[in-house]
């Protein structure tokens, strides 16, 4: 009988709560190192973060990079940034703000409209101010913040308060791991780079959740069995299930990066990472916290109004 695909044999059983402390150093390491890249080095912001100019251009024959840079560069506009993406005849232009406010931003298009010649299709054509850019920098920030205080506040009503924060706990985890690589990686930082925070926030409380359910039910299940044993006899539980969702999401998010184009690369690099740091997570740093804040077991009349409730 088929019996499905499974990527953890059945009946395993790993130790995971005997190295939760070389986890956590671990993870303490890279939120430590995340620290130190954005005080020291910090983040490559995007043009909807900084402000400057993005034209995606289509050119009528494969593009000649070299030539088109040097066309450009003798415009007096500052650093000018040229990368193919799709084809070889599609460019992506990306240019530094310009003094002078918006007329100056307009100005600078328009030169780059007439040295490009009237052959080149533009396909999009962004100008970010410094006012708006920075309203979207704070507004993303208080996004991933919103999220993440909704999401500790979900687990605590569904399971207890010490569910919440150890939920927030691996959130927060993923979340400054991933601003970490692109930190360490330079990749430009922008709205979709928050649209993919946002995206593994939830991808990895979904996971998570789904072990604390299988906390909750072997709590109910072995009243008397050790606590780190419990943990261990859940997350094995659950193994199959997390690492066949996070294979399923890579595959898809891989085909993404090759073929999605620049545009979204940042997008599909974070979700890669996301993904990886997120099945991690939850295994290795969701459940470790429950350890030390005496979670409670349901006994009894407990037991009984649990099994009653819809």
């Amino acid at each position: 009988m088929f019996r499905g695909i499974t990527l953890v044999a059945p009946n395993t059983k790993i130790p995971f709560m005997a190295m939760h402390k070389v986890n956590l150093a671990i993870s303490a390491c890279i939120i430590v190192g995340t620290v130190l890249l954005l005080i020291f080095k910090g983040l490559n912001l995007g043009i909807d973060f900084k402000g400057g100019i993005l034209l995606e251009v289509r050119m009528p024959q494969a593009a000649d990079l070299q030539a088109m840079r040097s066309t450009l560069g003798g415009l007096g506009l500052g650093e000018v940034g040229l990368q193919t993406f799709g084809t070889d005849r599609e460019v992506l232009i990306r240019l530094e703000k310009q003094e002078g406010g918006e007329e100056a931003q307009q100005a600078a298009v328009a030169e780059i409209r007439g040295a490009l010649g009237s052959d080149v299709t533009y396909e999009r054509v962004e100008v970010v101010g410094p006012q708006v850019s920075a309203e979207l920098f704070t507004n993303g920030m208080i996004a991933i913040a919103a999220a993440l205080l909704a999401i500790m506040v979900y687990v605590w009503f569904r399971f207890e308060w010490q569910f919440g924060v150890a939920a927030i706990v691996a959130d927060l985890h993923d979340v400054i791991a991933t601003i970490g690589l692109f930190s360490l990686l330079g990749l430009d930082f922008d709205l979709t780079t928050v649209a993919a925070l946002l995206t593994i926030a939830g991808y990895s409380v979904n996971d998570t959740v789904v072990v604390f359910d299988r906390h909750r039910e072997n709590l109910r299940k072995y009243k008397t069995m050790p606590l780190q044993q419990l943990f261990d006899l859940s997350i094995n539980q659950t193994l199959s299930r997390t690492t066949m969702t996070a294979a399923t999401a890579l595959i898809a998010l891989v085909a993404l990066y090759i073929f999605g184009g620049e545009v979204l690369r940042g997008f599909s690099i974070a979700m890669i990472w996301g993904i990886v740091i997120g099945t991690y997570s939850s295994i290795f740093i969701a459940t470790p916290p429950l350890l030390y804040m005496n979670v409670r077991r349901i006994t009894g009349a407990q037991d009984a109004q649990a099994a009653e409730a819809p």
